[in-house]
């Protein structure tokens, strides 16, 4: 009995040290499988997903359409913020910050997940007569929102995302900062969700 525990407690402790020695490896994965890209070029437009807070979405998407992937931004966006469209807000920030006004356009929707966003933009696109489009959203949400638009992607349409910078996310080290901590669990939350068919 003694000597099962000991030989418990030793292969603990040479765990242990196997995870120390070797934390550069394995510790960065949780965050880097949250990356996803499918870029191979051109497109007939540009969306970027609602979500972003700080202006990364709509500054990436400016600057696509700026080096000639796609003639236009749509910008995505509901009104739950006191009444006004994210949308606005989004191409207004962009606006202050340098960017031209004719870049953008806003489309104003009331969904509330970003599976039905993806149904809406979608017909959208369609309606458009676009056949591809880059869909621009946060690093960190890449590869939940290419397994969206997978489930959601119409017959017909090429689909190719891009993952904006974060302020805080860094996928290779994304327990520096509490905020990166925070956004790794809950988005890891929403893709657990999403593989079960939500979200």
């Amino acid at each position: 009995m003694v000597s099962g525990r000991r030989k418990w407690i030793f292969a603990t402790f040479l765990l242990c040290v196997v995870l120390a020695i070797s934390y550069r490896w394995w510790l960065p994965l949780p965050g880097t499988f949250l990356l996803y890209s499918n870029m191979q070029g051109k497109a007939d437009g540009l969306i970027v997903l609602a979500g972003d807070y700080a202006g990364y979405r709509i500054q990436a998407g400016a600057e696509l359409v700026t080096a000639g992937y796609a003639p236009i931004a749509l910008i995505s966006g509901n009104n739950w913020y006191f009444g006004l469209w994210e949308s606005d807000i989004a191409i207004d920030f962009a606006v202050r910050h340098g960017q031209s006004r004719e870049l953008f356009e806003p489309f104003r929707h009331q969904a509330t997940s970003t599976d039905e966003e993806l149904q809406l933009l979608f017909a959208e696109a369609l309606r458009r007569g676009w056949k591809r489009v880059i869909l621009v959203t946060s690093n960190f949400h890449t590869r939940r929102t290419g397994m969206l638009v997978n489930r959601n992607r119409p017959a017909g349409l090429d689909v190719q995302i891009f993952g904006a910078p974060d302020r805080y996310f860094q996928p290779e080290r994304w327990w520096w900062h509490r905020e990166s901590r925070k956004t790794l669990f809950f988005e890891w939350t929403k893709l657990m969700a999403a593989m079960a068919g939500g979200l």
